[in-house]
């Protein structure tokens, strides 16, 4: 494109309005590279690269983590780089939706939908791997829920870019504060990302198809737009996609309790993951194995959930089993191997079986009060599991 459209940082509708709309070669380009589940070598050798090695510890706990696209052969290989002294490990995947096996285990972050609170909540469900081939029901209840994020990223895409959604859109301008020039702009590039998708529909893999990918193509805009104009458009974007969450069809999903009763069925475990969902789950009185009381997104209340817990569990010793305690590091592994332009850096820096809280002095007090360490809980819940 032209140079004099790398630099300004406003546009004009009627600019706008000129430009080509349909998708240049090098768009093209970029939208496979954002959309390609195949690594390339360097992409590998990221991989296999643990950022920080952690030469003496010698259990490691994950049960809130993504593999996502990434081989699990090559996740195990940076595992074992990261932990060299390791001897004791429950390490389970947690894709969302998707049931994925690991060294004799097999797991998923479910969503689900809670009928006491109205809302969708999350689960993670852990199982023997020898369950999966009699997890008919439960499988087919996931590949239900499944297609949702997808169906949400059209919805956004489709809020934007077709006139019928003006309410919506003059709504997260106003919240916004962004002027119709970028309003415009934003869809200029939302249309050219929604003629992508359609042409390419047939290779895209499932699991990309979600609002981190809408995001990142804007993101990327900024190889040739001005940074603070993309940034405008972005924050637009965003907005947008709020309201269409606000607005979520809750058909997509199975009551917690249905997807609670089937896990129980088959002798699979279910956490709490996200310390946000603890208080509504707690009332609730779901049967979980516990709660993540830590989670990359969520460190304010750390020490004083793992009291709640402790305390839940000698006010309520009629139950079999006590609550256990858990922590998330809630690793996303693609994003170890997305273009630099667009990687999360609060996800990037998440790394599986490393919770720092376990080795917190301030926080180890409170748990040595409880009588919890992280080798009783992975005992304890492996037990549970058999």
């Amino acid at each position: 494109m032209e140079d004099d459209r790398r630099q300004p940082d406003v546009v004009t509708c009627e600019a706008v309005a000129a430009w080509d709309p349909e998708p240049s070669v090098d768009d093209r380009a970029l939208f496979l590279d954002l959309v390609s589940t195949e690594l390339k070598p360097g992409q590998v050798e990221r991989v296999l690269t643990p950022p920080v090695v952690y030469p003496t510890q010698r259990s490691i706990m994950a049960l809130h983590w993504h593999p996502e696209f990434i081989p699990t052969a090559l996740i195990r290989r940076r595992l074992e780089a990261a932990f060299p002294a390791a001897t004791t490990e429950l390490v389970v995947p947690t894709d969302h939706n998707v049931l994925r096996v690991w060294d004799g285990y097999a797991g998923v972050e479910v969503d689900c939908y809670s009928s006491g609170f109205k809302r969708k909540v999350q689960l993670l469900v852990h199982l023997h791997a020898d369950k999966v081939e009699k997890a008919g029901v439960f499988k087919a209840m996931l590949r239900h829920t499944f297609g949702y994020r997808a169906r949400q990223l059209l919805e956004l895409v489709d809020t934007i870019t077709h006139p019928v959604h003006n309410d919506r859109v003059d709504v997260a301008a106003a919240k916004t504060g962004v002027n119709p020039e970028t309003v415009e702009f934003a869809r200029y590039h939302v249309r050219k990302f929604r003629r992508l998708l359609e042409e390419f529909e047939d290779s895209i893999a499932p699991e990309v198809l979600k609002n981190r990918l809408l995001r990142d193509w804007m993101e990327l805009q900024q190889l040739e737009y001005n940074p603070r104009l993309v940034s405008r458009a972005l924050v637009f974007v965003s907005a947008v996609k709020n309201l269409v969450k606000a607005d979520l069809n809750l058909d997509y999903f199975y009551r917690a309790s249905n997807v609670i009763e089937e896990v129980r069925s088959l002798g699979g475990g279910i956490v709490v993951p996200h310390p946000e969902q603890f208080w509504p789950i707690l009332l609730a009185d779901y049967d979980v194995d516990g709660f993540e009381v830590w989670n990359p997104q969520s460190r304010e209340y750390t020490d004083f959930l793992i009291y709640v817990v402790n305390r839940e569990n000698h006010s309520r010793r009629h139950y079999s089993r006590p609550w256990l305690i858990f922590m998330g590091d809630d690793a996303h592994m693609s994003e170890k191997v997305r273009d630099p332009r667009v990687q999360d850096p609060h996800k990037l820096t998440r790394e599986v079986g490393v919770q720092p809280p376990w080795e917190d002095p301030e926080i180890s007090a409170t748990l040595v009060a409880a009588g919890v360490t992280k080798e009783k809980v992975i005992a304890e819940y492996a037990a549970r599991l058999a």
